[in-house]
């Protein structure tokens, strides 16, 4: 992903919805100068002033900054001269970090890089904050609707599912809450052939209490979904008992997934998908 900053371009590493994305230093710094912009990086950092900041950040969002070592570096005689490896391996810092290679740069979190952005240009970091802010909204909107788009793809089937549950399982002398629980216990079995999980064990790997695992799955899974929700009912119909049906569908989850991810009308659907999604 790359913001527009006046025409400047400059990578983002990360998800910018999370507030913990890397923007690209070395880019901002080729404002200053195109040439070598390590360089410029490297004058801001060896100034007190930036690495008191960068210190602060430390301290707030990392348990394992080396304070101790911060301070050696602070109380030290001479001119003050740093760049980011040398920041990173002595401090153990994370606000920065530093990849070599074609595609390398160093990259840091968004705070720091709109202080870097206000050294170079007070004016450049406005150009900076103004399209990150674009970009935020952006893949707000993309994401919702994506997620609207999937979730209409999986009802496609869901009411021929959850008749066939209160057709044949559930029967008027259960409450309530057993009545919910077959169906939960119906949807997991699908979780379980698809995903190879349940949606509860999906929650407490991940920690997301609010959304579900489906709407984290691709295009392919949830097309396989839609046949499995299908075929289950038709199982349901027929009363094979859960592990039998669980056993099957497992095994059609496999291979319709191994047949979708080579499918060319998968493909193009994804495609049209996306397409609706970048241009709503």
């Amino acid at each position: 992903m790359k913001l527009n900053a006046n025409g400047t371009e400059i990578s983002i590493m990360g998800n910018i919805l999370d507030e913990n994305s890397y923007i690209s230093l070395t880019d901002i710094a080729k404002q200053k100068d195109p040439d070598d912009p390590r360089i410029v990086i490297s004058n801001w950092m060896s100034s007190y002033s930036t690495i008191d900041f960068l210190a602060t950040w430390e301290n707030l969002y990392n348990p394992s900054f080396n304070r101790l070592e911060f301070q050696t570096v602070r109380n030290e005689p001479g001119r003050l001269i740093m760049t980011p490896k040398q920041w990173i391996d002595r401090m153990g810092a994370i606000g920065i970090t530093s990849q070599a290679g074609r595609y390398g740069g160093t990259y840091a979190h968004s705070d720091i890089a709109f202080e870097f952005a206000s050294w170079i240009s007070p004016e450049f970091k406005l150009y900076i904050i103004k399209d990150y802010q674009r970009l935020k909204i952006e893949e707000s909107k993309r994401l919702a609707l994506g997620w609207d788009t999937k979730r209409e793809l999986s009802k496609i089937n869901y009411r021929i599912h959850t008749d066939a549950i209160k057709e044949f399982l559930i029967s008027p002398e259960l409450t309530k809450q057993e009545q919910s629980y077959a169906y939960a216990n119906e949807a997991d079995l699908l979780n379980m052939a698809l995903f190879g999980k349940t949606a509860k064990q999906w929650r407490e790997e991940t920690g997301n209490k609010k959304l579900n695992m489906r709407d984290f799955a691709s295009v392919e899974q949830l097309i396989v979904l839609i046949n499995l929700e299908s075929m289950n009912a038709d199982m349901i119909r027929q009363n094979i008992p859960a592990p039998e049906r669980l056993k099957k569908l497992r095994s059609v989850a496999y291979y319709q997934l191994q047949s979708l991810t080579s499918s060319n009308a998968a493909k193009q659907l994804k495609n049209d998908i996306q397409k609706r999604l970048e241009h709503p």
